[in-house]
């Protein structure tokens, strides 16, 4: 199986790569359309802020890549809300492959932002990505800003709002939570979308 890494420029590339490897599988990192194109799988990382990503993948010319891919696209943290329509991070158009906009999320007593540590996903309706994943389990976050629920959304999560935690719409997926940080969760739902669970 051909699994690439999008070289988007995350600091969480690396860590992804070796949960990958946990798995046996060994990914290519690669910013090349045509590289990406070929692959069985694709992986959008992503740390950092919506509007410098988007102007990497821009540069890269990687845009139309991906928004036209016919192959399963994953999209981690920040690379899942590259996924959405726009994102309030520097007000700026996302890939646009799932509707929707990324918003920042809200401080409030007892709330901090942005979202650090271990939190529960509930399941509200099925997919493959979270098979063998049990209901309120817990998965670790880093992130300030969060998707809205919306028709995509598979699991939520709530951190002073509810926000989308896990969404699927076909072939296109995202996890908000890191995978490669959140233990036997994180790697059932990358075994799961590769298809070696």
């Amino acid at each position: 199986m051909r699994v690439v890494l999008v070289d988007s420029g995350g600091a969480n590339i690396g860590s992804v790569r070796y949960a990958l490897q946990r798995l046996g599988v060994d990914a290519q990192l690669s910013g090349d359309g045509d590289v990406i194109r070929r692959a069985d799988r694709v992986i959008l990382p992503g740390v950092g802020a919506a509007a410098a990503a988007m102007r990497r993948l821009r540069e890269l010319d990687l845009v139309p890549t991906l928004v036209s891919l016919d192959r399963p696209l994953l999209g981690i943290c920040l690379g899942m809300q590259l996924l959405f329509e726009s994102s309030e991070e520097g007000d700026v158009p996302c890939l646009g492959l799932l509707p929707g906009r990324v918003r920042r999320m809200a401080a409030a007593p007892g709330i901090r932002i942005p979202h650090m540590g271990w939190n529960r996903l509930r399941t509200s309706r099925t997919s493959r990505l979270l098979d063998g994943v049990a209901d309120d389990a817990q998965a670790y976050f880093v992130h300030g800003y969060a998707a809205d629920i919306g028709e995509a959304t598979v699991a939520a999560c709530e951190h002073g709002a509810t926000f989308s935690a896990v969404v699927q719409r076909g072939d296109i997926a995202g996890a908000q939570f890191h995978p490669e940080r959140s233990g036997r969760v994180g790697q059932r739902l990358l075994a799961n979308f590769l298809g070696v669970a």
